[in-house]
Parts: structure tokens; C-alpha cells; sequence
């Protein structure tokens, strides 16, 4: 599989881009993610001329982008800006005037704060754009699931890109759904019915799709469910002591009482034998690198 590749807002990574001459660096993107992925840094306000240090801007409730005395309009430069490509997902700075994803703060044409807020100029053109694309600013990766889904959802990205850039077999379309059917199953049970039906057309808008049950959050009734799942495709295949033991360890998921990692670690075990090839190939076993310790309870 090819790495992600992943667009970022480039002072996250330690470049020194904001309008005081410093950077935001993130050590969770730069130490953590960024062993496993591909970044594609990028500064819209340095790629529209302007440098560092700088008077900051700021969007204004008609939705231009000026400086902070009003005296210079930066709205067309950034809508000219070309738009991310072949990205898996992409991080951009909170509440940025260009890059916030959401809560940038709109001003009065006098200066002042309206009280109402947005996305920056250009994450809501990326978004636009691209309304599929795994989508966080650096401050909701803070939380742990939020930064679980959002991994996920790149790494899912990641691998229906290495699929769809090549000649591709519908045997090879199959091969991928069915790798993925516990992972959708957790995701969106009624996409992935219906991405079932677009395999046996053909594939036609499979991507599509794909990335937009991906999307739907996974819920601990949909992974017990997918959980419950694979035990029912490999249950006769355990001991009897070893088949009541998962069973238990779900409900316990089901329940609270237990993460996620428990029922998954010992399903993850038992297809390490060689004997349970269906589940050993599982993406929801290993949806992105175990190195990453992102695993927690939904």
C-alpha cells in the first residue's frame, strides 16, 4: 500500500509561516503520524506574497480577507490558490483567518468582533472541494478519538487510492470490499450494502462511497455488531472455551466495561495462527499501524 499523503498547514510542522515569524508545531503530527505518512505542507498566506513577520489578517463578515487595518484585500489571491491533490486527508490550523476549519471569528468593516465565525478562506474552498476528504484542525486532534477517527479514515483514504490509480480487475474491487466488510459493517451497515450491489455492477462510484460510509462515525453497537460478525464467520473454528470467551469480552464492549482493543486483540490473535485467513486480512483488525496506540473504546 502506498503511505497517506497528508496536507497540512505548514507552520503544524514547525515551519516558522505565522504572521509573528513562529510556528504551531505539533508534536503528534511531526513525532507520531509523521514516521507513517506522506506530509504536503502548505501556507496559503505565504503563497499569496505575503511574508513573515506580517500584519495579521482577518475575515470580515462579508467574507473578504483584509488586514487588520482594512487597507488591503487578499480575497481574490486566495481564491486563486490551487486546491490540494491526490491528498488522504488533510490537518489545518485552528481558527486560522485561511486554514480554520471552523470558529474563525468574523469582523465588522470598523474592526470590530461580530460574534458569529467560520471556516478560513481556504480549508472552506478545500472542503468544498472535496466534502469526502478526512478533514481536523491540529486542536480536536487533542482528543483521543477524534484523532482515532480521523487516522482511519486516512489510512482507509490511503489504501482506496493504491487501488483505484492502477489498472484495476473487478476481482481486485472484490478482494478490497471484502478486506473492508468488518471496517464498513462498523461504519455504516447500509453503505456497505449498497457498495456490495456496486461491486456486482461493476464498480462504478465504489470510491465514492467508500469514502463516505467511512465517514459515518463508528458507534459501539455497529463494532459489537462487526465484532459479533467475524464470530459468526469463525466461531466453529475455536475451541468451545475459546468461542464463549469472545463472545463474553464483546458484550463487555457492548456494555462499557472493556475498550475496543480487548475483543479486537484476541480476534487479532487467533487469525495470527494462518488458519483464519478471511479474518487475518480484516482491515478493521489493523486499520492503521498498531505503533500508532491509537485504539480506544467508542
Amino acid at each position: 500500500m502506498e503511505r497517506p499523503r497528508v496536507g497540512v498547514s505548514s507552520c503544524l510542522l514547525g515551519s516558522p509561516v505565522r504572521f509573528n515569524g513562529g510556528h504551531k508545531r505539533s508534536r503528534f503530527l511531526t513525532d507520531e503520524l509523521g514516521p507513517y505518512v506522506d506530509w504536503v505542507p502548505y501556507c496559503p498566506e505565504v503563497e499569496i506574497g505575503l511574508g513573515t513577520p506580517r500584519e495579521p489578517i482577518r475575515v470580515t463578515d462579508a467574507g473578504r480577507l483584509v488586514n487588520r487595518s482594512g487597507t488591503l484585500d487578499h480575497t481574490d489571491l486566495m481564491a486563486a490558490l490551487p486546491l490540494p491533490a491526490a491528498v488522504d486527508g488533510y490537518v489545518f490550523k485552528a481558527k486560522s483567518p485561511s486554514c480554520g476549519v471552523r470558529g474563525v471569528p468574523r469582523y465588522r468593516l470598523s474592526g470590530e468582533a461580530s460574534g458569529s465565525s467560520g471556516a478560513g478562506l481556504y480549508a472552506s474552498r478545500v472542503m468544498a472541494a472535496s466534502p469526502l476528504l478526512a478533514v481536523e484542525d491540529e486542536g480536536r486532534l487533542n482528543d483521543a478519538g477524534l484523532r482515532e477517527a480521523f487516522v482511519e479514515r486516512v489510512f482507509a483514504a490511503a489504501r482506496l487510492r493504491s487501488l483505484l490509480s492502477v489498472a484495476w480487475e473487478p476481482r481486485d474491487l472484490m478482494e478490497f470490499h471484502a478486506r473492508h466488510k468488518l471496517q464498513l459493517l462498523a461504519h455504516d451497515p447500509a453503505r456497505y450494502r449498497s457498495l456490495g450491489r456496486v461491486v456486482a455492477s461493476g464498480g462504478s462510484g465504489y470510491g465514492e462511497l467508500f469514502l463516505a460510509a467511512l465517514a459515518s462515525r463508528a458507534t459501539r453497537g455497529r463494532n459489537a455488531n462487526a465484532l459479533l460478525h467475524a464470530y459468526s464467520r469463525v466461531g466453529r473454528s475455536l475451541a468451545e472455551p475459546l468461542g464463549a470467551d469472545l463472545v463474553a469480552r464483546i458484550d463487555a464492549y457492548r456494555r462499557g466495561e472493556v475498550p475496543l482493543s480487548v475483543p479486537v486483540a484476541l480476534l487479532a490473535h487467533y487469525a495470527s495462527g494462518g488458519e483464519l485467513p478471511w479474518l487475518a486480512a480484516q482491515t478493521f483488525l489493523a486499520p492503521f499501524p498498531a505503533e500508532l496506540r491509537l485504539r480506544h473504546a467508542v
